[in-house]
């Protein structure tokens, strides 16, 4: 395989093509997570379609490839677009009512501002014009180099993106950080000819976007955390002090202390009822603000491990809780993911206790899976059975807002502990209840015996289909009706934008290609995320991994003679079996050194077959941008695929990557298909 010569410089930029093209691809990807992270925290819908805005990067990133020598002007619409993008989102936010109680799933309570579906496509088209920018002008490098080269410094740019805003990330660095990096680089990127039109067009929305996040910044007098943007206020009720705290716009907590939130709420003091021994060891997950925490102390416990998943919360509850449980020597806080804690401590406790941990919150990068998925799965409930000593305990508590919700929740108890657990029903306005199941029946002290499940109870969640909160096996009208208008307007911008489908005719398997990947990469991160935490790092590292896998097919590719496309087409499908065929389970029982390792091979082999694929039938295309675009939006499909994993499960994504890739060979050029 020999790589294209590259083609005649595309125009006179003051930043030569290497640089342009790494700062261009960072710029892009940094980008992109900014503006999932922040419209997330100020437009509620967006906290359960956080693929939303993925999916119109992705249309941007294609489209602004596909224009790339059908325009031959500077981008200047990105700055403009993403300006007036800030201006809606923060004059119009969608919040949830702050009288309203209970969790929210499936956006099921009252919100305060433009409804779902006029504030929806705004910030899809909004997003996708935004990163069209920054794409052309990546794109626009592409033709300078040779094909594999340019991937290649693309690559480096997109992990150098991923590392700045993991950076800004970890130093809790509020959104007027994004908008300064975000002029800088369209500062460094469009050329400022004409200046009257660089100043217009790219210096002024540029500076009024940082200008409006700091003001944004002074005033809400937010705490920003890896997953939220966190808002507390402090006042007295009855004269209690209490913090209410609210993240992304939706009440979600209350620092009160103990003696207090035991008389106004009972579920709060019901574990300690029900178990027929007073704990002494106790496990908190979604310690939160404290409360929890404090209760736990006020019953005389000897040792309290706090898990929680958000460190700023953990940090408000130490600043703020009336009753600084954080302070009491007796407390161990644990800054992770709860299921991983379980997964990780060898610890035995009398009482183990999921203490409202709902996150309101999907983890990015993965259509269905939020923060607290693998807390509420069978597999997490024996977990935590077998970390229970003779004796001992587990309870949770929350507003379930359903009746089946609570069955539901109750029948994955008794299935864990092999018997019927407590449930006490608090009260039926937003089905506040409590479920506790002792590690034997005698361990358990019930009012009542549990009347069992309803019929029409839907069977416990596991591990490979994680939804606590979908009834029916099946995908939600209000995401079909989505995803359908997502395609349908994307089909009529790329028609638009890159004139007509026939130019990309001849790359139909490299769209496959992206489709597939897409399924592969939200594989990973699913997988990860049970295997290692729901946390911003493992996350991030996940990325970034899946990234330095995809350099490194390129790089072997560039420097070594590679198996003709059949045969790694056959390596890549021997990847996906081995996928298929290793159990989660098996992997949860390994020692963690051995199952990082484990879980990397089965993970990311079939992403490096993959994208040796990619790479060598990339470089042997005629047009790299339309080729590049076609892959593109192939990964925006795939994310709306993604969707299906709420019917097959995550496991299932699997095959259907496996039949995508079958039909990308299929279509593979015969020259292609023999090429070496």
């Amino acid at each position: 395989m020999t790589p294209l010569a590259p083609h005649a410089p595309t125009g006179d930029h003051w930043l030569a093509v290497r640089p342009r093209l790494v700062l261009a691809s960072a710029f892009m990807l940094f980008l992109e997570l900014a503006l999932i992270r922040w419209t997330g925290s100020n437009i509620v819908h967006l906290s359960y379609f956080t693929n939303f805005v993925l999916l119109g990067s992705f249309l941007g990133i294609g489209l602004g490839f596909l224009r790339v020598g059908r325009s031959k002007g500077q981008p200047y619409y990105s700055p403009v677009v993403l300006f007036g993008l800030v201006v809606v989102v923060l004059a119009f936010p969608v919040t949830v009512d702050r009288d309203t109680e209970g969790v929210l799933y499936w956006t099921s309570l009252a919100t305060t501002g433009p409804p779902a579906w006029l504030i929806l496509p705004v910030i899809f088209c909004a997003a996708a014009l935004v990163l069209m920018g920054p794409a052309e002008l990546v794109g626009r490098c592409f033709p300078e180099l040779p094909r594999l080269e340019a991937y290649r410094y693309d690559l480096i740019g997109s992990l150098t993106g991923i590392a700045a805003f993991t950076a800004l990330s970890f130093l809790s660095a509020p959104p007027v950080f994004w908008g300064a990096v975000a002029a800088v680089a369209y500062g460094l990127l469009l050329t400022p000819r004409p200046l009257l039109s660089y100043l217009a067009f790219v210096a002024v929305p540029a500076l009024a976007v940082v200008g409006l996040l700091l003001a944004e910044t002074l005033t809400a007098g937010a705490l920003w955390s890896p997953y939220y943007k966190v808002t507390f206020r402090q006042f007295e009720q009855l004269g209690v002090p209490v913090t209410d705290i609210s993240v992304n716009g939706i009440p979600h907590q209350q620092a009160v202390p103990a003696a207090a939130r035991l008389q106004w709420e009972r579920q709060y003091g019901l574990p300690y009822e029900r178990a027929a021994t007073p704990p002494r060891d106790v496990l908190i997950v979604g310690a939160g603000s404290g409360t929890d925490v404090a209760i736990a102390l006020s019953k005389g416990v000897s040792r309290v491990d706090a898990v929680e998943i958000d460190p700023k919360l953990r940090e408000l509850g130490g600043s703020t809780h009336p009753d600084h449980p954080y302070d009491d020597p007796r407390v161990t806080t644990h800054v992770t993911d709860g299921r991983a804690f379980l997964e990780r401590t060898s610890a035995k406790y009398d009482l183990i206790l999921f203490a409202l941990p709902d996150s309101l919150t999907l983890v990015s990068g993965a259509s269905s899976l939020r923060l607290e998925s693998y807390l509420f799965t069978e597999e997490a409930m024996r977990a935590a059975r077998a970390h229970l000593k003779p004796g001992g305990a587990f309870s949770m508590y929350n507003y379930y807002r359903e009746s089946w919700l609570v069955d539901r929740l109750a029948s994955t108890v008794k299935a864990a502990f092999g018997h019927d657990p407590c449930v006490d029903v608090v009260s039926t306005a937003g089905q506040q209840a409590v479920i506790t199941a002792g590690v034997t029946p005698a361990a358990q002290r019930c009012a009542a015996p549990w009347a069992g499940a309803t019929a029409g109870t839907p069977p416990p969640a596991g591990d490979d289909r994680p939804f606590l909160y979908l009834k029916d096996r099946t995908i939600p009208p209000i995401y079909l009706i989505t995803l359908g208008l997502v395609l349908a307007a994307s089909l009529l911008a790329v028609r638009v934008v890159a004139g007509p489908y026939r130019r990309m005719r001849p790359y139909a398997d490299l769209f496959l290609l992206g489709v597939a990947f897409m399924l592969l990469e939200t594989k990973s991160v699913t997988g990860f995320a049970l295997l290692f935490g729901t946390t911003w790092v493992v996350n991030a590292i996940v990325f970034a991994g899946v990234l330095v896998a995809v350099l490194a097919a390129v790089e072997v590719t560039r420097r070594f003679r590679t198996p003709p496309l059949p045969v790694m087409y056959g390596v890549l499908l021997a990847g996906l079996l081995l996928a298929w065929l290793v159990p989660n389970a098996w992997l949860l029982s390994l020692p963690l050194p051995l199952r990082a390792v484990a879980a990397v091979t089965v993970a990311f082999l079939p992403i490096f077959a993959a994208n040796v694929v990619f790479a060598k039938r990339f470089a042997d295309t005629a047009d790299a941008t339309t080729s590049f675009g076609a892959n593109l939006l192939g990964a925006m499909v795939g994310g709306c695929l993604e969707y299906l994993a709420l019917v097959i499960g995550y496991k299932g994504l699997i095959i259907v990557a496996a039949v995508l890739y079958l039909a990308a060979f299929a279509l593979l050029p015969r020259r292609g298909a023999v090429s070496a």
